[in-house]
């Protein structure tokens, strides 16, 4: 058994300049899995996925990927990682498969090029020239020459921005695929419902440090919402009094009500709710019982403000 990570990241900086893009950063993705890295712009994501992938030296702090130093040992990772990048890196008269075969050639195990254009909806494009692609095929394309060699590791960027709904799922049955197939994925994304779908751990870093991390069920499973329609004024300071101590209640907006509890919401509070709704002539509409999402923990974390 590997006693290694795919990633394991400690106390990483760099600088540029007087801006430090990563501040400190300690983090770990396991082998065979699918490791989501969350932040808002400026975070210092890019800069650390571009230290994974040799490409930049850390100012202090260690990276090792697949257990080696990515930057002293890039000729021996070389043909075990597999990188996708956003854009560049493809010679604009290249045709699709041309392109995608010739990748092929430089793994000792490749995928069939041909049945990879195929899954990811590309067949009909097959000799059309790099440039004449649209968007949407050139990041599907660079999908595909990220996974060609079979990589035990694979660093994928964005890899469903500006993709149609058909798209975006045939890219998630992909990972799903590379997952089920022992290699692990570090997966960079702004789509938060996509990392809670794909992720086994996200690991959410602001300001150049990690934030919060866990798995998508640990991270959201916070105290649960209990949410109903109802005419509006009612006085949820009398409904606190039927409820457990610790529960909030509120209205916002107008005629929508949220019940909040410390722990889970489970039938005595619904009993709760729906007796007070009764005892008051309330008719309780579109009851319903939710949880904070990914996206909801992501703001809370970060902040709602615009960044640039």
């Amino acid at each position: 058994m590997s006693t290694y990570a795919a990633v394991e990241i400690r106390d990483l900086v760099k600088r540029y300049g007087p801006a430090t893009a990563v501040n400190g950063l300690t983090l770990r993705a396991e082998l065979g899995a699918v490791t989501a890295v969350l932040g808002p712009n400026g975070a210092g994501k890019t800069t650390t996925i571009e230290i994974c992938e040799g490409y930049r030296r850390a100012d202090s702090g260690t990276v090792t990927v697949l257990g080696l130093d990515p930057a002293a040992n890039a000729r021996t990772l070389r043909p075990r990682v597999g990188v996708m990048l956003q854009s560049g890196g493809v010679p604009t008269a290249v045709r699709s498969a041309e392109y995608l075969g010739t990748l092929a050639r430089f793994y000792a195990n490749p995928l069939d090029p041909a049945a990879l254009l195929d899954r990811l909806g590309l067949a009909s494009v097959a000799r059309t020239p790099f440039k004449r692609l649209s968007g949407g095929q050139q990041q599907r394309l660079s999908l595909a020459a990220a996974v060609i060699g079979r990589p035990e590791l694979v660093f994928l960027d964005e890899p469903t921005a500006g993709l149609d709904p058909q798209a975006r799922h045939a890219t998630w049955d992909l990972i799903a695929g590379l997952r089920a197939s022992g290699a692990s994925v570090i997966l960079t994304t702004h789509h938060m419902d996509e990392a809670e779908r794909l992720a086994d751990h996200v690991a959410i870093v602001d300001h150049g440090r990690l934030v919060a991390e866990g798995s998508p069920s640990d991270l959201t499973g916070g105290p649960g919402q209990l949410r109903f329609r109802a005419e509006p004024g009612l006085d949820t300071d009398g409904l606190l009094v039927a409820l457990a101590p610790g529960s909030a209640a509120k209205e916002s907006p107008a005629g929508h009500y949220i019940v909040e509890v410390t722990d889970r919401v489970d039938p005595q509070l619904i009993a709760a709710v729906t007796a007070w709704c009764a005892e008051h002539g309330v008719l309780a509409q579109d009851l319903r019982i939710e949880r904070a999402t990914l996206e909801d923990v992501f703001l809370e974390l970060t902040g709602r403000e615009l960044r640039s």
